[in-house]
Parts: structure tokens; C-alpha cells; sequence
């Protein structure tokens, strides 16, 4: 049966009169979630106190939830675990990496990869100071560069600017061909295209939850281990809950078996509740048809943009292929004309220096609002109407 987006829409609170086009920032809220939340809140935590950590599960949350997220992104079950942050996921994931190939010194990132990756990257051969290297080339000389010196490849699948997207199966099978390790930051993926990690035989993964799959701002962070690696690797960064019988207290780590020992801090219940909730969306949801719309509507997005705003730049991919979930356009002055485009009620958000980022997701945008932004936006291009003080002025978040 095909997927009745009219549907999934229903179960999204937007505001009236916004055309929300930045769900790869911050997805929206959907309906269920307040009274998932209220109910973590008053039934759980006000009645059952610190019992609700056994009698409403709360301990098991991070696996529970993680085998949903795991369907989304074709993970083997029990291989995703929630909690912590992102950037903790990706050190995690990259300390384990070099830890399994101690001879090779190289990580090997793009131009493309969103900064914090490449922060933690040096960050971590920083602190290793064992001579490793963070290798940055443009996207599409990554392949090419995959060989014997190679520890593992530190790559985002979609570009969080262009929407570009890398080919994860060739260039997981380059990876170890070579003798490497892949790592997968599925931030702008999951959620957005189908994502086949057991297919593709990726190594690690992680991700956030608080994008396309709606969970709330600062919900928490995934993170997969392929089943070949679960058992043997062993976390730079390893917390209470991840060791093997976390209320021993035991002063020495002992790994949890398999995913669980990546496991950190205590879980974010609020944010798992909130998650549980949203996840609940995707029932019915089939990412063939996902991705088919998507690619429908960047189509329908971009071909409008472009007829009507020449001063525009594309610069998303427009070989479907290589495309995410969103379109980017560039231009001098693109800050200002985002925030003329907020101003008349469409929601996209600015990349420096000077990408214009529109998110459309299949599960609340349809073409309707894909037509009635682009009309706004070549309004506001043919009259200059961005070119007010109010919207050159850079607030902190863009």
C-alpha cells in the first residue's frame, strides 16, 4: 500500500500560515508528543519517583528505541544504542576505529563534512599524538584516495550544506578493499533517504534524532556497531552504562555486551519519551515512497526557483543519485534573504557564506507549499525586498 502523506501530515502541529522548509535543522513537533512527554512527567517521574526506572522502563529506552531507529537506517537488531550527544557518538565510533587499526595513521574526511567531525577528528589524533593525520579533500576525490594508509573514512552521507550525497556502498566496499574502516554520520540521512547499513557493511554510524526524525531540540544522538565489531570494541570514552553490571559499581570497566557498552550517561527520559512518541510517525511509512516524493518535491523546488530567480545558485546535486532530502541555493546576500523569506512565513535557515537551505520532507511539505514558497521567494528576489537593515542583521543562530 502506498503512503498517504495526507495522513502523516495530520499528525504534525504546525503553525498556521508557516510553510516549514527546515526540518533537516529542527524537525516539528508532532502531535503525540506533549502527552507522551506529560505522561514521562506526571504518571512516571511524579508518581513512581525513581522506581519508574524499573516499573516504566526507562533503563531500557536506549535499546528499545534504538532497534526502532535501527529500522530506519537497515541496522541489524540490537546493534543501536540512544543517548549522549552526537559529537560523543563520533568519537566514540572514530576512537574505536583507530583503536582496531593501530598501524594506519590516516582519517580520511571531506570539504563537505559538517565541522564538529572534523573538530573531534583532530581533537582526537591531538590527543593520541601518535602521529595520526585528518586528510580533507573535496568530496568527490575521496574515493580515489582510499588506500593502505587509510584507518578509516570519516564521512557524513549528505552534505548538511548542499544536500550532496555520498555513495556509501562504494565507497564502504573501497574502504575495505583498502584495509579500512567506514564510518557513517547519518545526521541529514536518517530519516530522509533509505539508509541499508548491514547491506552496505558499514563499520560504525551515528547520528542525531532531533532533525527528520522530529524528536525535539537536543534530543539524543544514535550510535551502530556493526555485529563483527560489537564484541571487541572497546570505547575510549566508556561510562557506568556501558559497563557490563553498571549498579556493581565496579571501580574497573568491564564492556557491556555488544552495542550497550557504548552507552555513556544516564538516558535523557524526557527526550526518549518525546522520541518514543515521534517515531510512532513512521508507522505506515514505506522510505521507497519517502524517497520517491522527496525527490519529487526538490525536483518541483528547484525548477521553480530557477525559472523565476536567476540570481539564485544551485548548488545541490541535481542527479538524483546524489541528492539528500533538501535544496541549496547560493547567493551574496543569502542571510538577508532568508530572513525576508521568515518574514513572509517560509521557514528555511542559512549556511555560511552564503547558502540558502531548504529541507523538504514529504511527511508535512507537499507541492502546494513546495509552489507557494518559491512563489514568495522570486517576490522577494524581483523586489528587492530583502534588502532591508533589519534583515542584514545577524542574530546568533542563522
Amino acid at each position: 500500500m502506498q503512503t498517504d502523506f495526507t495522513a502523516t501530515r495530520a499528525l504534525f502541529d504546525l503553525p498556521e500560515g508557516v510553510i516549514y522548509l527546515d526540518g533537516n535543522s529542527l524537525g516539528p513537533l508532532p502531535r503525540a508528543v506533549p502527552a507522551r512527554v506529560a505522561q514521562a512527567m506526571t504518571d512516571e517521574w511524579g508518581q513512581m519517583l525513581i522506581t519508574a526506572w524499573n516499573k516504566a522502563g526507562w533503563m531500557g529506552l536506549p535499546e528499545r528505541l534504538g532497534d526502532r531507529v535501527g529500522q530506519l537506517i537497515g541496522a541489524e537488531p540490537g546493534t543501536v544504542t540512544l543517548g549522549d550527544t552526537l559529537s560523543i557518538k563520533v568519537f566514540q565510533a572514530l576512537s574505536a576505529a583507530l583503536q582496531a587499526r593501530p598501524a594506519r595513521k590516516v582519517i580520511l574526511s571531506d570539504s563537505g563534512n559538517f565541522p564538529t567531525d572534523l573538530y573531534i577528528a583532530q581533537g582526537l589524533a591531538d590527543l593520541l599524538a601518535a602521529g595520526h593525520e585528518l586528510r580533507v579533500l573535496a568530496p568527490e576525490e575521496v574515493e580515489a584516495a582510499i588506500d593502505d594508509t587509510v584507518a578509516v573514512t570519516l564521512l557524513t552521507e549528505v552534505d548538511y550544506r548542499t544536500g550532496r550525497k555520498h555513495d556509501m556502498k562504494r565507497l564502504t566496499a573501497k574502504a575495505h578493499a583498502a584495509g579500512a574502516l567506514a564510518f557513517w554520520d547519518l545526521a541529514h540521512s536518517a530519516g530522509a533517504v533509505p539508509v541499508d547499513l548491514a547491506g552496505c557493511g558499514a563499520d560504525f554510524a551515528a547520528g542525531c534524532t532531533y532533525k527528520y526524525l522530529n524528536a525535539g531540540p537536543g534530543a539524543p544522538a544514535f550510535i551502530y556497531v556493526a555485529p563483527r565489531h560489537a564484541d571487541t570494541v572497546r570505547p575510549a570514552l566508556a561510562g557506568w552504562l556501558g559497563h557490563e553490571a553498571p549498579f556493581a559499581f565496579d571501580p574497573d570497566y568491564r564492556p557491556a555486551p555488544g552495542t550497550a557498552r557504548m552507552r555513556v550517561g544516564t538516558p535523557p527520559v524526557l527526550q526518549l519519551a518525546a522520541l518514543e512518541a515521534a517515531l510512532d510517525v513512521w508507522q505506515g511509512v514505506d522510505m521507497a515512497d519517502l524517497r520517491a516524493q522527496s525527490l519529487a518535491l526538490t525536483d518541483r523546488f528547484i525548477a521553480a526557483v530557477e525559472a523565476a530567480c536567476p540570481d539564485l545558485r544551485l548548488v545541490t546535486p541535481r542527479d538524483h543519485a546524489s541528492r539528500g532530502s533538501q535544496a541549496s541555493f547560493a547567493h551574496p546576500e543569502g542571510y538577508a534573504i532568508m530572513q525576508a523569506l521568515i518574514a513572509r512565513g517560509v521557514i528555511g535557515d542559512f549556511r555560511a557564506p552564503d547558502i540558502l537551505r531548504f529541507g523538504l520532507t514529504p511527511l508535512y511539505i507537499g507541492p502546494a507549499e513546495v509552489d507557494q514558497a518559491a512563489a514568495i521567494l522570486a517576490e522577494i528576489m524581483a523586489t528587492r525586498a530583502w534588502d532591508r537593515p533589519e534583515y542584514h542583521a545577524r542574530a546568533r543562530v542563522t
